[in-house]
């Protein structure tokens, strides 16, 4: 048996043979099996790696997404820092000039500004503390009864000049026109409302306020309020005169507690901003047992004293 392969070419030329020996057939067979095992390994290969760098283009593309929303995100988170910082700001200056104003409140109710507390504890005892003041200033004679224009006559020993000797004046004068409007320095009952003429008063109010004060307000033109009549601070109670014992229009004034005269100066100008000064200058009133005595009291809407038109001074 031969061990040959023949191929034939027919071409214009005529027919060609060709013998191939069996074991170039097995080489060329193991050749063309190994080239196309070769190709289908690239073809495999290519295939394989086109599907990786599919995932790679994808990954990268949600890397990149992800890469932008993080940006984004942290432009947010600074544009949010940027914002809180300023409000930060904004709002240490406002509690500063809060603290500030706190401290000038605290100064002018008499309180020492003590910044090393909490705010809103100062300003619970700056409220505590207004409260008890301006219920005090309610209840007990404080401010001017009229338009502050001057005293004629000062407290205590004068010479009278009706009379033309020397006595004791209860009270002060205090100058005003004929008719000028007379208001109540503190919360009371009117004990007395008409014509004094045996004291010399002419017409006179007297209301009996609280905790053993009374206030007299004599040589009156009018009187526009009546006998047991409650009355609140600042309420229109008369208008001057020169009625009684008197030498021209003014206003008598007088304070009394239990009965006692006090210099009605120092009353006329206590208020909430020299609220301790009053402590010092009149020493015959219990100020402490008072003040232990309104502590729990709350006004809800207390009234002013009645505007001065220039500063009061003696």
């Amino acid at each position: 048996m031969n061990k040959h392969f023949t191929i034939t070419i027919n071409d214009a030329h005529g027919i060609k043979q060709y013998n191939l020996h069996q074991f170039v057939i097995k080489m060329l067979k193991y050749v063309l099996l190994a080239v196309g095992l070769i190709v289908l390994f690239a073809f495999g290969t290519i295939l394989y790696l086109k599907s990786e760098v599919a995932d790679i283009n994808k990954l990268r593309e949600q890397i990149q997404n992800d890469n932008t929303q993080l940006k984004n995100k942290n432009k947010n988170l600074n544009n949010s820092i940027t914002q809180a910082q300023t409000t930060l700001e904004l709002k240490k200056e406002e509690i500063s000039n809060m603290s500030d104003s706190l401290s000038t409140i605290e100064l002018m109710i008499g309180l020492t500004p003590n910044k090393d507390i909490p705010l809103q504890e100062r300003i619970d005892i700056t409220k505590l503390d207004s409260e008890s003041r301006a219920t005090l200033l309610q209840f007990v004679p404080s401010g001017s009864p009229i338009i502050y224009k001057g005293i004629t006559s000062k407290y205590g020993y004068r010479f009278h000049p009706i009379l033309k000797r020397k006595e004791f004046h209860r009270g002060i004068d205090m100058r005003a026109d004929m008719k000028t409007p007379v208001y109540a320095t503190a919360d009371g009952i009117v004990e007395y409302a008409g014509n004094h003429k045996k004291s010399g008063y002419g017409r006179l109010v007297i209301i009996n306020n609280n905790y053993g004060f009374k206030t007299y307000f004599g040589h009156l033109n009018k009187i526009v309020v009546k006998s047991k009549q409650f009355v609140r601070k600042g309420d229109l109670i008369a208008y001057t005169g020169n009625s009684g014992m008197s030498n021209g229009p003014h206003l008598h004034y007088e304070i009394r507690f239990m009965s006692n005269p006090l210099n009605p100066f120092w009353f006329i100008k206590w208020n909430s901003k020299n609220y301790n000064e009053i402590f010092e200058k009149e020493k015959r009133v219990p100020w402490q047992s008072l003040i232990k005595a309104t502590t729990k009291i709350t006004v809800n809407s207390p009234t002013q004293a009645q505007p001065s038109s220039q500063s009061v001074r003696q």
